[in-house]
C-alpha cells in the first residue's frame, strides 16, 4: 500500500511539473511537502494526540489500577513501560501514541475504566501495547502524512488548472483535472486499508500477549455498545483512527465504507477463532510470521 501511495505521489508531482512546464518543480514540491509532514508527524504526533483528545499523563498514585495493568502488560510484551494517560471522555475507549516503544503513551478513557473488569481492561491495554510493539503509531503517522501530502498535491494541481498553468500541454491539463478528483479519494482508501490491517494485527498480537483472546473480544463488544451510545459526543475525526473502536458514529452506509476500523463483529470472530486455536495448541500462521520478525 505504501508503494502504491509512493507511485501516486510521484505521478502527482510529475503532473504538477508538466502543468508548469518544469517536471522538477512538481517533484521537488511533493518531496518537500512529504519531508515536512513526516518530520512533524514523527516528532510531534504524540503531543498532538494527547492534547487533541484531552488526555493527561497520570502517576501510579493517581490511577493505581490502570497503572498496574499497563505495567503487567508491558512486562509480558517485553516493551518499556509507557506513559499512562487518562481522558475524561465518558465513552469507553483507548488509544496509544508515540513514535517508538521508548516514547510511547497509552491512554484510557474514564468511561472505559468504569465499564470493564480487569481481564477485559488488560486485553484492551494489550491491544494498545501491541500497537506500540508493532510500530503501528509510526506506520499510521506515515500513512496519514502521505495521504495528506497527496491531497495537498491534488489541490495544488487543481489550483494550477484554475490559474492557467501550462495551457499548451492539453494532456497534462486533462490528467491533472482527473487526478485532482481521484487522488484524494485513493489516498484515503489506501490509508484506511493500512489502518484496518493494523487493527487486526494489534488484536491478534494483544491476544497473544495476554493469552486470553476471549477477554478482548468481550471488551470490544462492550466498547462498541458504549461508543454507539447517544452520550458519546466525540467528533474529532482527525484522530478517530487512533482509538481501539471508531469513536465517530456512522449513520450511513457511505460513512461506514470509509471507516478507519474493521467491523467489530469481524474482529470478535477472528479473536474467537484465535481462542479455539490456542485452546488446541495451535498458533495462527500470521502470528508465527510476526514472531519471526521480532514482533512477539
Amino acid at each position: 500500500m505504501f508503494i502504491v501511495m509512493t507511485f501516486i505521489l510521484l505521478a502527482v508531482g510529475l503532473v504538477i511539473g508538466l502543468l508548469f512546464d518544469n517536471i522538477m518543480i512538481g517533484l521537488i514540491v511533493m518531496l518537500a511537502l512529504a519531508v515536512i509532514f513526516i518530520l512533524y508527524a514523527y516528532f510531534f504526533s504524540k503531543r498532538s494526540a494527547l492534547r487533541a483528545n484531552k488526555a493527561r499523563i497520570v502517576t501510579e498514585a493517581e490511577e493505581p489500577r490502570l497503572y498496574g495493568i499497563v505495567r503487567s502488560v508491558a512486562n509480558k510484551a517485553g516493551v518499556p513501560m509507557p506513559e499512562v494517560g487518562i481522558s475524561e471522555y465518558p465513552m469507553p475507549n483507548a488509544f496509544a501514541t508515540g513514535r517508538n516503544p521508548k516514547n510511547a503513551a497509552v491512554v484510557a478513557t474514564r468511561g472505559l475504566l468504569n465499564l470493564l473488569p480487569d481481564d477485559e481492561l488488560e486485553g484492551v491495554m494489550a491491544h494498545e501495547m501491541a500497537h506500540v510493539k508493532n510500530r503501528d503509531i509510526l506506520v499510521m503517522s506515515v500513512a496519514s502524512t502521505m495521504a495528506a501530502v497527496l491531497s495537498y498535491g491534488a489541490m495544488f494541481a487543481r489550483w494550477g488548472i484554475l490559474m492557467g498553468g501550462n495551457n499548451r500541454n492539453g494532456y497534462a491539463f486533462l490528467i491533472a483535472l482527473v487526478l485532482s478528483i481521484t487522488v484524494p479519494i485513493a489516498a484515503i482508501l489506501v490509508q484506511l486499508g493500512v489502518s484496518r490491517s493494523r487493527e487486526y494485527l494489534a488484536d491478534e498480537t494483544g491476544a497473544m500477549i495476554t493469552g486470553n483472546p476471549r477477554a478482548l473480544a468481550r471488551a470490544l463488544r462492550s466498547i462498541e455498545t458504549g461508543v454507539s451510545s447517544p452520550v458519546n459526543e466525540y467528533s474529532n475525526t482527525s484522530y478517530s483512527d487512533m482509538w481501539i473502536s471508531d469513536p465517530v458514529r456512522k449513520r450511513s452506509l457511505f460513512k461506514r465504507m470509509f471507516s478507519t476500523h474493521p467491523p467489530t463483529e469481524d474482529r470478535i470472530a477472528r479473536l474467537n477463532e484465535l481462542a479455539i486455536k490456542m485452546d488446541t495448541g495451535q498458533k495462527p500462521r500470521y502470528i508465527k510470521a510476526a514472531k519471526k520478525k521480532g514482533h512477539l
